[in-house]
């Protein structure tokens, strides 16, 4: 039995096509049956909807599969759609779901939604809003997403920043896709880098306090370590004026990091950021975590000594060579307190695991995998999304570096002259790992060119017109404009215009575009479709007025400029941007 449930027509065209298929005594017992692919066809002449299941039943079933789609159109339209009931109660007769199904090419099946049948699905938007839109894909299944984990040792730079946003978005459309989420921060405290840090800032210390030191080779040269410097000046005068490293380091160390962290967590949450748990390295060792995990992985047999070191035979899952876990001296490696990190999120529940790296990490992508096989952890369960690097341009002259970081420009300064929103948006308006350039001065700019103000603008210009049709005195205004009554669903029949059902149409594909952005962790997928409604919208605002001397029309297409500020208000919600009524 067809169905009118969420704004969810691929499972609506999914049961369809299975019940034909059914008709047609497919043997659904073999491994080899195909998934019922959906997908949103680019060219517009090609139907709404389409599948391409006939193409991979022709083995199967040993047919042509263009002879397979015709069987399945043909059983779609004897035995399958009878018409939906009518949209009001006590209306004549009913409606179909498909104005058409066409076969094209060898077995292409496209489908073309009914007029009717789009005017229901935006009276569902209308009176269940926000809610129509979530998803269980999920099924509450708990999903641990670490992102940014940037050493705590100089403030965040604009490649940071690019990984904070598409974690966030990311955290964000899991959740609505029904995932129980956890975003979470690892703390890389215990590391030879930590230590640097805290030996540049005892540098500093003592030249602000006369004494010609020398600073470290490799040390941190920003402006921040003399600001900690000063901090602790301020603190503690000239108490380590006559001190070694070796005697005080531990508290110049533990003071500079922690003071690095507290300035990293601020720049995260006024960039609109912040995370369910922040999780130390340091801890994991002084919890023994990291020596239990080593012992979990040698009682399984994967752990063995060679050259007076211990190893990890990560080979055994796919690595390129097995990788050392406690050297000859008898230091742990980097590596055993990332096993014993990943071990500790499997202790935890979790039921996928999701790391966001930046791009120089991808060689680091075998041996994490390696490490959660052999704890159990299937591979497909574990994902890592790699961050490229942002060029950041002014007019496309590459910007110069920061004073206050000394290599690299700061997120902090790119917020401060951007916003948080702008900033946002840029980062997720390309798929993660491939390079984005980042001109300032365009991201300033109230214009098309600028794709969060594109974007952002058409929810202002709704709110607008909303405005307007108050002052007017009309019926259908904003706090009208949801009202469910016969009246108003005659009036949503006028949207007869070929840009209102492509609007109409647009706005169904958002719960596909969700669930294709959760299951390929691809944030991005929302910006391109926010991008996409707001041109139809301002393309349909400067063709049509919304606002006229029809009292009912303008109340019909009142009511579509409310459905298009539910889903951009939605879509921008995901990506952590704001919607501005006024801009």
């Amino acid at each position: 039995m067809v169905y009118l449930n969420l704004l969810f027509m691929k499972q609506e065209v999914v049961d369809i096509i299975q019940k034909a298929l059914e008709n047609l005594k497919v043997p659904w017992g073999l491994d080899s049956i195909p998934e019922i692919d959906i997908e949103i066809p680019r060219n517009e002449a090609m139907g709404d909807i389409a599948t391409t299941i006939a193409m991979g039943l022709t083995k199967i079933l040993k047919k042509s599969p263009r002879k397979i789609a015709e069987e399945i159109v043909d059983a779609i339209k004897t035995n399958i759609i009878p018409p939906i009931p009518p949209l009001e109660k006590g209306g004549e007769g009913g409606f179909d779901i498909f104005e058409s199904i066409e076969i094209a090419g060898p077995g292409f099946i496209n489908f073309r939604l009914s007029k009717a049948f789009l005017h229901a699905k935006l009276e569902q938007l209308l009176t269940e809003g926000h809610s129509s839109l979530r998803t269980d894909l999920g099924e509450g299944r708990k999903v641990q997403v670490e992102f940014v984990s940037a050493n705590p040792t100089g403030p965040l730079h604009v490649g940071h920043g690019r990984g904070a946003a598409v974690g966030n978005a990311l955290c964000n459309i899991l959740k609505a896709a029904g995932f129980n989420v956890q975003k979470e921060f690892y703390i890389n405290d215990a590391g030879l880098q930590v230590k640097l840090l805290g030996e540049s800032v005892f540098a500093r210390y003592l030249q602000l306090l006369g004494n010609d030191a020398p600073f470290p080779e490799d040390g941190y040269r920003g402006d921040y370590v003399e600001l900690i410097a000063e901090e602790i000046i301020k603190r503690t005068g000239e108490e380590y004026l006559n001190k070694s490293f070796e005697e005080c380091g531990e508290f110049f160390t533990n003071y500079a990091y922690k003071m690095m962290l507290a300035d990293i967590a601020k720049d995260l949450k006024d960039f609109g950021i912040v995370f369910d748990r922040w999780q130390s390295e340091k801890e994991l060792y002084e919890k023994d975590k990291v020596q239990s995990s080593l012992t979990a992985l040698q009682q399984k047999g994967f752990i063995y000594e060679k050259d007076g070191a211990k190893w990890f035979s990560s080979t055994n899952f796919g690595d390129d060579k097995d990788r050392v876990v406690v050297k000859q001296d008898g230091e742990y490696t980097y590596f055993a307190s990332d096993i014993a990190y990943h071990k500790d999120k499997l202790d935890r529940g979790f039921d996928t695991i999701i790391d966001i790296w930046g791009a120089d990490h991808h060689g680091y992508i075998p041996r994490i995998k390696s490490v959660l096989e052999a704890f159990g952890l299937p591979k497909e369960k574990f994902r890592v999304i790699l961050i490229q690097m942002v060029a950041l341009l002014r007019r496309g002259e590459p910007v110069q570096m920061s004073k206050r970081a000394g290599e690299f420009v700061t997120l902090r300064e790119v917020v401060d002259e951007v916003g948080a929103d702008i900033t946002k948006f840029i980062f997720l308006t390309r798929r993660a790992d491939s390079q984005l350039e980042f001109d300032i001065e365009i991201a300033k700019e109230q214009s098309a060119e600028n794709p969060v103000f594109y974007v952002q603008y058409a929810f202002a210009r709704i709110s607008s017109i909303f405005r307007q049709a108050i002052e007017k005195g009309i019926s259908g205004q904003q706090s009208a404009v949801s009202s469910h009554d016969v009246g108003a669903r005659r009036c949503r029949a006028l949207l007869k215009e070929d840009e209102e059902l492509s609007i109409i149409k647009k706005l169904l594909q958002y719960s596909m575009v969700v669930e294709g952005a959760a299951l390929s962790c691809e944030p991005h997928r929302i910006t391109y479709y926010l991008q996409e409604l707001a041109g139809i919208f301002h393309s349909y605002y400067n063709k049509h007025r919304v606002i006229s001397d029809d009292e009912q029309l303008t109340n019909a297409r009142l009511q579509l400029c409310e459905a298009v500020q539910i889903m951009l208000k939605e879509g921008l919600s995901m990506l952590g941007v704001s919607a501005p009524e006024r801009m």
